[in-house]
């Protein structure tokens, strides 16, 4: 559907652009949550460590830190390890635009949300435009 010219060709372009935008909201929401929940519970169970590192810092202090707690340490790592891909995903896509195969799976994603109609979960957030979302308002607030 996306592939073929036709008047509704800007109105997909614009819903595919709404599905990105959704990803990247849900990608960064993702990562707020982990950084609000896990990181404290893992810096929480490495606190005895830390208060030694402050005192004496070493490379293999902070080593065996971590290899002692590896719950802790993979908690840290999950956070830190998905907020730089994360960037890293979002800085490439910035600079060099989305890549065809991304633009192609957002497209077909598009495609099925339409085939299924209201139904689908993310009908209301990527088809319904900022024109239908306005009168929406309206109508609710009348």
């Amino acid at each position: 559907m996306g592939l073929n010219s036709s008047p509704d060709d800007s109105t997909f372009k614009a819903q595919v652009q709404q599905l990105h935008r959704l990803t990247v909201y849900t990608r960064w929401l993702v990562i707020a949550i982990l950084w609000t929940t896990v990181a404290p519970l893992s810096l929480w169970a490495l606190r005895e460590e830390i208060a030694l590192w402050q005192n004496h810092f070493t490379w293999s202090a902070v080593r065996y830190g971590l290899a002692y707690h590896r719950f802790a340490a993979l908690g840290l790592g999950l956070c830190i390890g998905l907020t730089t891909a994360t960037l890293v995903w979002h800085s490439r896509n910035i600079l060099f635009g989305l890549p065809a195969v991304d633009q192609r799976r957002l497209e077909q994603q598009v495609s099925k949300i339409l085939q299924q109609g209201p139904s689908h979960p993310f009908w209301k957030w990527v088809i319904s435009t900022p024109d239908q979302q306005k009168s929406k308002h309206f109508r609710d607030s009348v």
